[in-house]
């Protein structure tokens, strides 16, 4: 097979000439170029991908760490990761987590070995003091709001949000509100909680459930929360899934939907569409897109992706 040093002998030129063509660069004569261009087909060579990563001083390739690889958030974020990767010639690698610190090191270990030009973070169990020291080495982007001028976000005000879901339910006259979370302990629940008690006061514990993800966990929370003393009348679920299961737990106990339990979901998924639940649209795959759009450029630009409330007939 040939390489490099044979293309440039046949051809009459450099070895940098003929990485400089095969690298597009423009400042190559012309008659050089269609020399080694002319040897390239006769020969009918094909590159080597990593000789030219190693010339170019990239590898057009990110990764993305990923908690969860079956969550319908994640998904829409992957989603428009890589339809934003697909328009700029980008490959996207994978790399999921299950918030393990230490599978999320092993992934920024990479980046120091150069696999990847960037690496989007979806979600994290690391804080940033440990994260930081890796952006020497590439790109990172949170899908979070972070302060840290290292590292670039592609952020939803979650907080704000939850304050008008909140508003919302009391606006429709309640008052005994429960909601769902993915994880007990996050910055995305914690905001939860001092929304809650913000537009509430405090909060009595029986009204939250965590590790609710699917629409079966939707099904077995609304189950808790409705065989309470002081059953709630409206309950806030962490996604669209977690929100159909506990429609289909109140049909099931032939309850109405607002009147005997209101329900607001998450993400504007197709299960809540076909359904009519009312959700909380952070516009993830947007998200995603703008998250790909910094990494491509090297930016650290701090980007909020605006949210929309989408009231249907669950609330």
């Amino acid at each position: 097979m040939a390489n490099i040093n044979d293309i440039a002998k046949l051809a009459g030129v450099s070895v940098s000439t003929v990485s400089r063509v095969l690298n597009n660069y423009k400042y190559v004569a012309s008659d050089k170029r269609e020399a080694v261009l002319k040897v390239i087909e006769e020969m009918n060579y094909t590159p080597n991908k990593n000789a030219i990563d190693l010339i170019r001083g990239e590898t057009r390739t990110i990764g993305v760490i990923l908690p969860y690889n079956n969550n319908p958030a994640f998904d829409q974020i992957l989603n428009g990761i890589l339809n934003k990767a697909l328009e700029n010639d980008f490959l996207i690698t994978v790399l999921p987590s299950n918030y393990s610190k230490e599978k999320e090191v092993e992934y920024l270990q990479k980046l120091k070995s150069k696999l990847y030009d960037g690496i989007i973070i979806a979600s994290r169990a690391n804080d940033w003091e440990t994260i930081i020291p890796f952006s020497e080495y590439g790109t990172i982007v949170a899908c979070e709001y972070t302060q840290h001028k290292e590292i670039g976000c592609s952020y939803m005000d979650r907080y704000s949000s939850y304050l008008d879901a909140f508003q919302l339910l009391k606006n429709k006259g309640h008052y005994k509100v429960a909601f769902t979370t993915a994880r007990l302990k996050s910055n995305s629940t914690n905001q939860m909680i001092e929304a809650y008690t913000e537009i509430f006061g405090e909060l009595q514990p029986k009204y939250h459930i965590s590790d609710c993800h699917s629409l079966e966990d939707g099904y077995m929370a609304a189950k808790k929360f409705l065989q309470l003393s002081k059953r709630p009348t409206a309950i806030y679920a962490n996604g669209d899934e977690v929100a159909g299961g506990m429609f289909l737990f109140a049909k099931s106990q032939q309850l109405k939907i607002p009147s005997d339990l209101a329900i607001i979901g998450q993400e504007n998924q197709p299960i809540g569409i076909g359904m009519g639940i009312s959700t909380v649209d952070h516009q993830l795959m947007k998200v995603g897109a703008q998250a790909c759009d910094l990494v491509i450029n090297k930016s650290t630009e701090k980007v909020k992706i605006p949210y929309r409330i989408v009231e249907r007939d669950s609330v």
